[in-house]
C-alpha cells in the first residue's frame, strides 16, 4: 500500500511531507478507532528483549527525529515499536536552520538533514508527556534524546543537559544525550574525551540524585557520530564507562559523501539512508569489540529492511532504531523486522 502513495508523497517538499505525517500520527492517536485499526495493521510479534534493566517487546525502535516535539507519540506507538525516541528536545524553544533543510536523495535511498534542533522547548514537550503519559502506550518504551541550545557555549553545555535531565526523568524511561549532530555548531567537539567524560560525571551525579527522589532506575545513553576515527571513538567510549553511562546509539548521520549520484549530494548537513549503512556497521564492530559487554550497543544508522537489521543484531546490538528507513519502505517496516528477526 505505502510503495503506490509514495509517488505521490516524494512529490512534497521532504519537510512539508514529514509534517503531514506526523500530524496525520498525531489524529490517529487521538481517535480510539483509529488507533485500534493501526495495532490491527502494524501489530509486530513480541519478540522480547531486556536491556538497560528495562523490558522491551522487541528490538526494534524509532530514532530520535520524528517526533521531535512529542505531538504523535501514541500515533507512533501503534506502529509496532518497542521503543520509541522523542527529540531531540532543547531547554529553550529554537527554530533551528532556516529552510530548505531537509532533502531527498531518491537515487542514493538517503536523505540529508541540517535541522539544528527545532524544538519548542522543554515546557512545551513537558505538557505533551502530562497528557499522553496518562493513557496506554501499549507497552513501548519511551526515550527522550536531549541536546543544547545552538546558543549555549560548549563550556556552558552541561547547564542544559542538566537541566533537562531534571525536567524528564520522571517522564521518560530511558535518557539519549546526543553530542553528535553535525547541524548545531560545535556541538561534535563534545565527543572529546575529556569535555565528554566532565559532562557525563555530573549527569551521573544528578541522575543518581533524581533516581532516589523517584524511587526509579533511570539509564541514560550516549549516542555517537559515525566519522570519529578508531582513536577518537575509543577515546569516547572510555569516557562513557568511566562515566558510568548505561549503554551507547551508534550512530548518528555523517558528513561523509562518497559515492552519491544525487544532485542533492553536496548540500550541507547529516546524511541518512543506505549510503551510511556500511559506515555504521563498522562502527558498530568496533564498538562492540571495545566495549567488550561491558554495557550494551544500540545500532542505528542505515537500517532500511529487515535483513539489514537482522544483521545489525547477529553483530552484538541489543536494540536498532529505525528512521530513514521508514520514509523508503513505509511504517510496516518495524512489524517486517520483528517477523523476520
Amino acid at each position: 500500500m505505502y510503495f503506490l502513495i509514495r509517488p505521490f508523497l516524494f512529490k512534497l517538499d521532504p519537510e512539508r511531507s514529514h509534517a503531514l505525517s506526523l500530524q496525520a500520527l498525531r489524529l490517529a492517536g487521538k481517535i480510539p478507532e483509529v488507533r485500534w485499526i493501526l495495532q490491527k495493521i502494524y501489530s509486530a510479534p513480541q519478540k522480547l528483549v531486556e536491556a538497560f534493566g528495562l523490558k522491551f517487546k522487541n528490538p526494534i525502535g524509532l530514532a530520535a527525529g520524528y517526533d521531535k516535539d512529542g505531538l504523535a507519540m501514541r500515533g507512533l506507538t501503534a506502529l509496532g515499536f518497542g521503543h520509541v525516541e522523542i527529540g531531540t528536545v532543547t531547554p529553550q524553544p529554537q527554530l533551528g536552520n532556516p529552510s530548505p533543510r531537509v532533502f531527498r536523495l531518491v537515487e542514493d535511498e538517503a536523505v540529508v538533514n541540517r535541522m539544528g534542533f527545532p524544538s519548542r522547548g522543554a515546557e512545551f514537550l513537558q505538557r505533551r508527556l502530562d497528557i499522553v503519559l496518562q493513557k496506554n502506550m501499549a507497552g513501548c518504551m519511551l526515550g527522550i534524546n536531549l541536546g543544547k541550545n545552538k546558543d549555549t557555549p560548549n563550556e556552558e553545555a552541561v547547564l542544559d543537559y542538566l537541566s533537562l535531565l531534571q525536567s524528564f526523568a520522571k517522564y521518560a524511561n530511558y535518557l539519549t544525550i546526543n553530542v553528535s549532530s553535525p547541524n548545531t555548531v560545535g556541538l561534535r567537539q563534545l565527543q572529546g574525551r575529556a569535555a565528554l567524560e566532565s559532562l557525563l560525571t555530573q549527569l551521573h551525579h544528578q541522575r543518581v540524585i533524581e533516581e532516589k527522589a523517584l524511587q526509579k532506575k533511570l539509564p541514560i545513553l550516549v549516542k555517537l557520530a559515525p566519522d570519529l576515527t578508531d582513536a577518537e571513538l575509543n577515546d569516547a567510549l572510555e569516557a562513557i564507562l568511566n562515566a558510568n553511562m548505561d549503554g551507547v546509539i551508534v550512530t548518528n548521520t555523517t558528513l561523509a559523501r562518497e559515492g552519491l549520484v544525487s544532485k542533492h549530494q553536496l548540500e550541507a548537513g547529516g546524511l541518512s539512508g543506505s549510503p551510511l549503512r556500511l559506515k555504521s556497521e563498522a562502527v558498530l564492530h568496533q564498538t562492540i569489540k571495545l566495549l567488550n559487554g561491558k554495557i550494551p550497543v544500540v545500532s542505528a544508522g542505515g537500517i532500511m529492511n529487515p535483513e539489514d537489521a537482522h544483521k545489525r543484531l547477529e553483530m552484538g546490538a541489543v536494540l536498532v532504531q529505525i528512521y530513514s528507513g521508514m520514509i523508503y519502505y513505509g511504517p510496516g517496516l518495524a512489524k517486517a523486522i520483528a517477523r523476520f528477526i
